[in-house]
């Protein structure tokens, strides 16, 4: 038989907590509460490349000033060629939009691409 630690009550010895007051009668002391987690170590966090930044936006202002040019709807779609903004290949041509959009996408996540990638760290 074994015996309460705190009520007394006489309890069988397959018991594992007294049915009078509840209290556990494990020799061993268990901790109600963890003990706390040990802080995640901390990721190499640095300062992105300015360098890689600096040239993403020297190439989204050269990607608007030559654009992509294309025909008018009136003709067949052919793409005419990157030329300066103000000096387009034909009088009629216009910009491709889809073209520059995607140069432009695809600048800026290279840019932040490579500004993370080569980031300067501690």
């Amino acid at each position: 038989m074994k015996i309460c630690p705190s009520c007394r009550q006489e309890l069988p010895e397959i018991s594992r907590y007294c049915s009078q007051c509840g209290q556990r009668l494990h020799a061993d002391h268990v901790d109600v509460y963890p003990p706390p987690l040990p802080p995640p170590p901390a990721l190499g966090a640095g300062k992105l490349n300015f360098e890689f930044l600096y040239g993403m936006v020297a190439m989204l202002s050269l990607a608007i000033l030559f654009p992509p040019w294309e025909t008018p709807p009136s003709q067949p779609p052919e793409f005419l060629g990157m030329h300066f903004i103000l000096t387009p290949p034909t009088l009629d041509a216009i910009v491709s939009r889809l073209l520059l959009t995607i140069e432009l996408v695809t600048i800026a996540i290279a840019g932040l691409y490579g500004a993370f990638l080569f980031r300067n760290k501690p």
